[in-house]
């Protein structure tokens, strides 16, 4: 197994996380989640990746006669493309209302939000 795209992806996260400890703005937090978050796409795919394999379509194939690339995999590779563009939309939306309210993006001065 290939440990290229696990690197890649810890690599990813680590990045992510960085930006989004140090970040002084909702706009640039949410797109360091969102690079967090890119990094459990290639963590799935480098899972099911299979060398030589080919697609889950056994029309021409022999059972066993070659390698199956996982399709499992790759539909949870896509529910997660689906929900992380769907959180991030909302992230977006709720950091635009919070701008129109209180006048700032800067997590620090929204003093009004706490308790």
């Amino acid at each position: 197994m290939a440990t290229l795209p696990f690197l890649a992806a810890g690599w990813l996260l680590l990045a992510g996380l960085y930006g989004l400890v140090t970040s002084r703005n909702l706009i640039h937090a949410i797109g360091c989640l969102t690079v967090a978050q890119s990094s459990t796409y290639l963590m799935l795919l480098g899972v099911g990746y299979r060398r030589g394999g080919t697609a889950p379509v056994f029309g021409d194939l022999a059972p066993g006669s070659r390698p199956v690339v996982d399709p499992v995999v790759q539909a949870l590779a896509l529910t997660d493309v689906v929900v992380g563009a769907t959180v991030t939309a909302l992230l977006l939306a709720l950091t635009i209302q919070l701008r129109k309210r209180h006048g700032t993006v800067d997590p620090q001065a929204l003093t009004a939000l706490r308790g």
